[in-house]
């Protein structure tokens, strides 16, 4: 696959990012892949332990893997995440979850944008998170 021109930026006068992100990624690239909004079921349709915002992060970032690869990409060609989280009680085990597998997706901690909606709830009431992302392709 040809090099991508995948840029994280970070400017001086900004506010340093909250977490594990950039405030922007500057791209040249030849086309643009939307992922549609994954949540944690598996390929077979089982909810990754019901209740459990830990495992349906998990899921979530091997399901977009998956699509991402079926696409010839990977998670260094995502250029943004957004993030819909239930409820405020599963923002820290959701951060917490998320910088557990973090390092194994960007080694390089070039971590992309990310934007974290804490929203009442998703198309069916067992799951925890949504998470949708845009990844240039070279």
């Amino acid at each position: 696959m040809p090099n991508l021109q995948r840029t994280p930026l970070n400017p001086e006068g900004a506010p340093a990012p909250l977490g594990l992100y950039s405030q922007a990624m500057k791209v040249s690239s030849g086309s643009l892949l939307y992922v549609a909004g994954q949540v944690g079921i598996d390929a077979d349709g089982n909810l990754a332990e019901p209740g459990d915002i830990r495992a349906q992060t998990r899921q979530t970032f091997k399901n977009i893997g998956d699509i991402l690869a079926g696409a010839g990409a990977g998670f260094s060609n995502v250029v943004e995440f957004t993030t819909y989280l239930v409820g405020k009680e599963n923002i820290e085990p959701y951060i917490a979850a998320r910088t557990e597998i973090y390092p194994g997706l960007f080694p390089d901690a070039d971590y992309p944008p990310n934007t974290l909606l804490v929203i009442s709830g998703l198309v069916k009431e067992e799951f925890l998170l949504e998470i949708k992302c845009v990844a240039a392709l070279p």
